[in-house]
């Protein structure tokens, strides 16, 4: 027999199972022979940080042995073929979606697998230069394998969320993301989660090709063949496209070939590093910060702008700031944080709302968009370049304290940072097109008045930040998923502008697994 029980308590009775027990047996009048937690999240709210937990008491039985039940993915050697592109969240749960189906996944990787891809995301800080084929952005696992690992999302409408975090437990992953209300695995422990599911895949008898860039669609009339790669090799089957939101390459294919797609909003600011101990004392009210018993604390921020939205995005308590460019002439910056959030700094993107109807402003227009439905990627591009050029034509980012920017003031110095490959002072409130500087101030504004200390010259604006979402959505049916013209073809995750993260991504990959695999019925 078992009781759930929703407790109120410290940090420091969250962290003795003995303490809950105790709690329970005096709030609830139940004699705990055992415990497991089932839920558990942080009120930061008021002075007095409490722990909220729902607690499964266990009397006169003892709990499973495991927290889930493992999924089953059988053989598929010899099975129907569905052609996979991309081996990012979307991808790798669209292949294991397929296994569970019967259908054999055969995906094609532009970039290295998880662990020679570390050995070129080293290099960027070592020789400044970034592979255009393995780096934050391309490689296995996608941009979210060294970028953080965060699994939270609002998206549960669009699938199962319980089911791809059982699926990453069952691959490695801590059962803590079942528990935790904003889980998160950290990108020290995702490259090998990662590596497990393409060892499923494997195994089952799926294929994986690495260092293998889609160079064209094959198709005939109004439906898609397969796909021919840029060594000429061509894959057959129906095509589940999850390139990512960074395969400019990609988007430029299909637009030259008459590839339906449209214009759709992004958000580009900076990165806003602070010392993790300060953002520990705001959030918590206390001098004392964290203490032994709390987590790193993290922050969300939104606010209205002259009509955009104005918010923090991605927010890393206690990681990095990393180079995220994905090729020549770009700085790109993004955030992550190990499994433990233990770095010296907490970071967050701060970014302002874009709508397509925005560039067509001369202003933003003069600032590098060349119109139709890639102008939205073309800014983005200049801004990467623009950035480029302001840190010294290397993967030097240009960064300004925070009080000195919404003052206006240049930056004599600046304080240390966990951005590896190095800074240099610049004038961001000058060279940012007005339309991202003006609302960022006028935001940091308003978050320093919510959050006594967070205006301040301890933290540090890094430029840019410009890759939260795709910049067009690939056009497909609401309810089979495939193209509005192409039949065969499955626009896939955040690349196709159907997704928002890693869990998102990843359930979008199973939905267009299952529609898929109806096709071939």
């Amino acid at each position: 027999m078992f009781y759930d029980c929703q407790l109120r308590v410290s940090p420091e009775t969250a962290a003795d199972e003995e303490r809950i027990k105790a709690c329970i047996a005096r709030e609830k009048g139940i004699e705990a022979d055992a415990i497991r937690i089932v839920r558990r999240s942080i009120d930061a709210r008021q002075r007095t940080v409490y722990v909220n937990l729902t607690v499964r008491a266990y009397v006169g039985e003892q709990p499973s042995e495991t927290a889930f039940a493992p999924i089953h993915y059988p053989s598929v050697e010899g099975k129907p073929r569905v052609v996979v592109v991309g081996a990012g969240p979307g991808g790798l749960f669209a292949a294991l979606r397929l296994i569970e189906l019967g259908l054999c996944p055969v995906v094609i990787e532009r970039g290295k697998n998880v662990h020679e891809r570390k050995r070129d995301l080293a290099q960027i800080a070592r020789t400044q230069t970034v592979d255009a084929e393995s780096n934050y952005s391309f490689g296995e696992g996608g941009a979210g394998a060294y970028s953080d690992g965060k699994l939270y999302t609002r998206s549960k409408k669009r699938g199962d969320v319980e089911k791809i975090l059982r699926v990453f437990c069952q691959h490695g992953a801590s059962t803590d993301i079942l528990i935790d209300a904003h889980p998160h695995i950290g990108t020290d422990r995702l490259p090998r989660v990662v590596e497990a599911m393409r060892n499923t895949i494997l195994n089952c008898g799926g294929e994986v090709h690495f260092q293998t860039r889609m160079e064209e669609l094959l198709i005939d009339k109004d439906r898609v063949k397969g796909i021919r790669t840029h060594t000429g090799e061509e894959f057959e089957g129906p095509v589940v496209l999850a390139t990512g939101h960074s395969a400019r390459d990609v988007y430029r294919w299909l637009d030259a070939n008459g590839v339906e797609m449209e214009p759709k909003g992004i958000a580009v600011g900076v990165r806003l590093e602070h010392p993790a101990a300060l953002i520990d004392r705001i959030q918590y009210h206390t001098p004392e910060g964290k203490g032994r018993w709390l987590p790193a604390a993290e922050y969300s921020f939104v606010t209205q702008v002259d009509g955009r939205g104005v918010y923090s995005f991605c927010m890393c308590p206690g990681g990095f700031v990393v180079p995220a460019a994905s090729g020549p002439e770009q700085i790109v910056v993004n955030g992550m944080s190990p499994g433990n959030r233990g770095s010296r700094w907490s970071n967050s993107g701060m970014v302002v709302e874009i709508r397509p109807e925005d560039l067509q402003d001369r202003t933003l227009t003069e600032n590098g968009s060349s119109g139709g439905v890639l102008a939205m990627m073309d800014f983005q591009e200049q801004l990467e370049k623009t950035c480029w050029l302001q840190g010294n034509r290397q993967q030097t980012a240009p960064a300004q304290r925070m009080a000195d920017f919404v003052n206006r003031r240049l930056s004599a110095d600046l304080p240390p940072s966990s951005y590896a490959p190095g800074l240099i002072a610049s004038p961001l409130h000058f060279w940012l097109p007005p339309f991202i500087g003006r609302r960022l101030e006028q935001g940091f504004r308003r978050f320093g008045r919510n959050a006594r200390g967070f205006l301040t010259n301890e933290a540090i604006l890094i430029g840019v930040e410009t890759r939260t979402s795709a910049p067009v959505r690939i056009v497909r049916h609401k309810d089979t998923l495939q193209h509005v013209r192409l039949k065969g073809l499955f626009p896939c995750g955040e690349g196709a502008g159907y997704a928002g993260g890693i869990v998102s991504a990843a359930m979008d990959g199973e939905r267009c697994a299952e529609k898929a695999a109806e096709s071939l019925l």
